[in-house]
């Protein structure tokens, strides 16, 4: 993600002032039917009760989601969103796909 944009969870910036509101963005990352079958291929790289494959794989649609949501407070003025909240789902036929969501405010910060 550019460095120019702000991206927080918490529904103001310290220091900083909002001057104007964009109005809500978010972004979307969907994570195939490969991704279940990968999963499960890789449970033999669970160590200690963590998958690092699993985990790189949602860290990479998080990452994914909130680059689409900045992509979007940008073309609307916006130089930070606040209030960021990010949600995870399956969907699909048999749920075989893995949907990650981030939504925020985009603002204006002087």
């Amino acid at each position: 993600m550019a460095s120019d944009m702000i991206i927080t969870t918490t529904p103001q910036i310290e220091g900083r002032r909002i001057v104007a509101y964009h109005g809500i963005v978010s972004g979307e990352a969907i994570l195939g039917a490969n991704f279940v079958r990968d999963f499960f291929a890789s449970v033999r790289d669970i160590v200690g009760g963590r998958s690092g494959s699993y985990e790189r794989v949602l860290r990479s649609g998080r990452d994914s989601a909130l680059e689409e949501m900045a992509e979007e407070a940008r073309r609307l003025g916006g130089n930070a969103v606040i209030g960021v909240d990010l949600d995870y789902g399956a969907i699909g036929t048999g749920e075989s796909m893995m949907m990650v969501t981030a939504t925020g405010t985009a603002v204006t910060l002087g």
